[in-house]
């Protein structure tokens, strides 16, 4: 008797709709919770005027730890988990879901139809998720001890609930590329290391950091126009605190720092999403390998 292959770069045709959010909830937890703390230093070199005085991150680790307690590093997670889950299920399954639909022949690499599924993912997901990474932004700077959802509460009263989405246009134009590099490096190199298809955590994970790095470095610019259209209403310096569009927010940074604001926190980032995405991609894949079996 014939044995089917297994296409491990999709969930299988009998895989439910619960097993796919399950396995992209999953992968999405894992990425996020792991690099956390790298993900707040980040954020505090992009904030304007807050992260100037971390010249690195190593340094960054020391200032705030003995400043402010380890615990600092930490700060907006929760609300991170409570955004990542969800809005990642919603993400790979939406992924998987137009992949399936544009591409007939699994056997057939499609790289406009890959990124194209990308990119549906990263905006469904993003209108999930915004609002939480917006509040997590808040509490990574750490000016603030309010809970979650007193900061929240505290937002919607001082800023309307137009805060929670200011950064929505700009995330979206942000992680749409990001998206799109991610799979289609991610599914290009894997086809090459691993033409078949066998399951194999090791170039998963290879893959999966490749993909993740080339895409943080290159969408850097967006992610500190984002930052920025996030904390406005924390910021310290005027010209921040009035910006509410992209354009508005890129030539704020721009007056403040020149072109080399577009790149701050390009390290932290790029440090952040190797082993985040090599995370994801690995946490997907064997949840998908489970399922299958």
């Amino acid at each position: 008797m014939a044995v089917d292959e297994i296409d491990y770069e999709a969930l299988p045709d009998s895989a439910t709709l619960g097993a796919q959010l399950l396995a992209g909830a999953f992968a999405g937890i894992m990425e996020h919770s792991v690099m956390f703390p790298i993900d707040a230093i980040k954020t505090r070199m992009q904030a304007g005027g807050l992260g100037s005085a971390y010249t690195g991150v190593l340094s960054a680790i020391t200032k705030i730890t003995t400043t402010e307690g380890s615990v600092a590093l930490f700060k907006g997670l929760n609300s991170m988990v409570m955004g990542a889950g969800p809005a990642h299920a919603v993400y790979y399954a939406t992924y998987e879901w137009v992949k399936d639909s544009l591409i007939t022949d699994h056997d057939k690499f499609n790289i406009l139809s890959t990124a194209l599924a990308g990119s549906s993912a990263t905006i469904a997901a993003d209108a999930l998720m915004n609002p939480f990474d917006t509040v997590k932004q808040r509490m990574q700077l750490g000016n603030s001890e309010l809970s979650m959802f007193k900061l929240s509460k505290q937002m919607y009263q001082n800023e309307g609930l137009a805060c929670f989405y200011y950064s929505y246009p700009t995330t979206v134009a942000m992680n749409v590329p990001f998206a799109a590099l991610n799979f289609v490096i991610y599914e290009t190199s894997t086809k090459l290391m691993n033409p078949t298809n066998d399951y194999d955590p090791i170039v998963h994970c290879l893959c999966g950091g490749i993909s993740g790095a080339t895409a943080a470095a290159l969408t850097t610019p967006m992610d500190c126009i984002k930052t920025v259209l996030q904390v406005r209403g924390v910021s310290k310096d005027p010209r921040l605190q009035k910006v509410d569009t992209l354009s508005k927010a890129a030539r704020a940074i721009y007056e403040i720092h020149g072109w080399k604001g577009f790149t701050r926190g390009l390290r932290p980032r790029v440090i952040a999403n190797v082993p985040a995405t090599a995370i994801a991609w690995t946490s997907y894949e064997m949840a998908k390998h489970f399922l299958i079996h």
